[in-house]
């Protein structure tokens, strides 16, 4: 496996990205182009486009945001037994200066850079993207959904 990095940190769903959503796209114009063509069945071909659009949103919505939920708290608590078992301290009282976003990209840094790259966000208000960049030792996490 190919060490990951800023570059590759991206996960995709073969079954999902690349079968289920282009094959629903498909489907989707197909009936867009049906729509077109026959105006005696336009309202039959929209409605079911409609359809697709509906289930290939609820299929995205439903697929990632239990499991997105449960990996967002435990970052959390990883970051703050990472903090905690670093420095001696907690990061509860500076977490509430942390959007999410940045506490996931923290989490990519190494121990030896954690510390001092914690700090510069809170000095400097990295955004997630710039955080990432910052880090010299990347830390992958191979498991995220």
């Amino acid at each position: 496996m190919q060490p990951q990095s800023y570059s590759n940190h991206i996960r995709y769903y073969a079954p999902h990205h690349f079968v289920f959503y282009p094959l629903l796209l498909l489907l989707l114009l197909a009936c867009l182009f049906m729509g077109w063509h026959d105006p005696a069945q336009r309202t039959l071909w929209l409605g079911f486009g409609v359809l697709l659009v509906l289930l290939g949103w609820l299929s995205f919505m439903m697929r990632q945001h239990y499991a997105l939920n449960n990996q967002n708290r435990i970052v959390r608590l990883e970051m703050r037994f990472r903090y905690f078992t670093l420095t001696g301290q907690r990061l509860e009282p500076m977490e509430h200066r942390l959007s999410f976003g940045q506490i996931a990209a923290l989490r990519f840094a190494g121990d030896e850079e954690l510390p001092a790259l914690i700090g510069r966000t809170l000095a400097e208000g990295l955004s997630p993207g710039a955080i990432k960049r910052a880090i010299q030792h990347w830390e992958p996490d191979y498991m995220r959904v």
